[in-house]
C-alpha cells in the first residue's frame, strides 16, 4: 500500500491545503474590504444596510473562493459579487416593504385626529366632573393618582385599611365615568 496516504496523513495534508486556502482568502479579503464597503455603500441608502449586506458579501465570497480563478482580479471578482448581493438585498427589501397607499393614509391620518379629538373631550369632561365631586372626595382622588403615591400609606393616613381605601376610589371613578359619558352626550347634542 506503498503510495497511498494513511487517514491521519491526508487529514494533515487536507488541514494544511485548508489554511492555505483560508489564509490566501482572508489577506485578498483584508487588501481589498474597505474599497468594497465604499462600493456596497454607495449602492445603498443606509449605513445599516451596507452593513449587512457587507456580512454577506464575506460569507458568499469566502463560500465560492474555491471557484476563483487566481489569475483573475480578486477586487473585480468581488465587487461583481458584492454588486449581485447589493441589488438582491434592494429587490428583497423592496418586497417586504408596506407602502401605504395615499388613500390609507389619509384615513389613518383623519382617525388619530378625532381619537385625539375624541382625548381632548374626555379630558375636559374629566376636568369639568372632578370640580363637581365634594371636596373631601376630590381630594382623595388628586392625592392617590399623585406620582408617588402609596396606598397602604394613604390609607393609614385616612385610618382606613387599603381594601377599604380602593373600594371607596372605586366608587368615585365610577361616579366620575359616568358623569364623563354625560358630559360627552350633552356636548355632542349641542
Amino acid at each position: 500500500m506503498a503510495g497511498f496516504l494513511g487517514d491521519n496523513q491526508w487529514r494533515v495534508r487536507m488541514s494544511d491545503l485548508n489554511d492555505h486556502h483560508h489564509d490566501q482568502f482572508l489577506r485578498l479579503f483584508a487588501a481589498h474590504e474597505p474599497a468594497l464597503r465604499t462600493f456596497v455603500r454607495s449602492l445603498l441608502p443606509s449605513l445599516a444596510d451596507a452593513s449587512e449586506v457587507m456580512q454577506e458579501v464575506a460569507v458568499v465570497l469566502w463560500q465560492k473562493f474555491g471557484e476563483f480563478d487566481a489569475k483573475r482580479d480578486f477586487r473585480k471578482w468581488a465587487f461583481g459579487v458584492a454588486r449581485y448581493e447589493a441589488l438582491a438585498y434592494l429587490r428583497d427589501k423592496a418586497r417586504d416593504q408596506h407602502v401605504f397607499s395615499d388613500e390609507l393614509v389619509g384615513r389613518l391620518a383623519d382617525e388619530a385626529a378625532a381619537s385625539d379629538q375624541r382625548h381632548e373631550a374626555q379630558r375636559e369632561a374629566l376636568e369639568v366632573c372632578l370640580q363637581k365631586l365634594p371636596e373631601p372626595q376630590r381630594a382623595l382622588v388628586l392625592a392617590a393618582y399623585a406620582k408617588g403615591t402609596r396606598m397602604d400609606e394613604l390609607a393609614a393616613q385616612r385610618g382606613q385599611t387599603a381594601m377599604s381605601l380602593y373600594k371607596l376610589l372605586h366608587r368615585i371613578r365610577q361616579a366620575l365615568l359616568e358623569c364623563v359619558r354625560r358630559t360627552i352626550a350633552r356636548e355632542e347634542l349641542t
